[in-house]
């Protein structure tokens, strides 16, 4: 494969699974901002323990479809010969482990490398979506407290 085909078909994954990472992200916000505020200590302890799972599990799902989408790619172009190695080499690249001991063949290095740059990105993201939510949720406890005081 050339390295302008590979640029092309990195650059689509790259835009496909940034827009599957932005969508998450707000339905996951959309879903968060649904609070109400709760009437006692102990239903916002509830709240902020279950907002932190979802925000966590999202997220964790979140970067499950892009691995599988990248893993998908991977197969499509018979990169590797069952979709297990295609998943395990994704998984290893995205997150940056990059044990080697699967590889891409030559002719489609390129995408394993944009896939690790792309993974280290969309990771970060979502490292700071979660401390901005488990942020607000300690302001929102806060507010609750002072609101409870007065």
């Amino acid at each position: 494969m050339t390295l302008s085909t590979q640029l092309g078909i990195a650059t689509a994954v790259v835009a496909l699974t940034v827009l599957v990472h932005l969508v998450g992200l707000g339905a996951l916000l959309a879903i968060l901002r649904r609070h109400r505020h709760a009437s006692s200590r102990m239903l916002a302890a509830m709240f902020n323990t279950a907002a932190i799972l979802l925000a966590a599990f999202g997220l964790f799902a979140l970067h499950s479809v892009e691995i599988w989408i990248w893993a998908g790619v991977y197969r499509w172009l018979n990169a590797f010969p069952d979709f297990e190695q295609a998943l395990y080499f994704s998984t290893s690249t995205y997150v940056t482990i990059g044990y080697g001991d699967l590889v891409l063949p030559p002719g489609s290095r390129i995408l394993g490398a944009i896939e690790g740059a792309s993974g280290i990105i969309l990771i970060g993201w979502s490292t700071a979506f979660f401390f901005s939510i488990v942020d607000r949720l300690k302001l929102l406890e806060r507010g609750f407290e002072h609101d409870r005081a007065e």
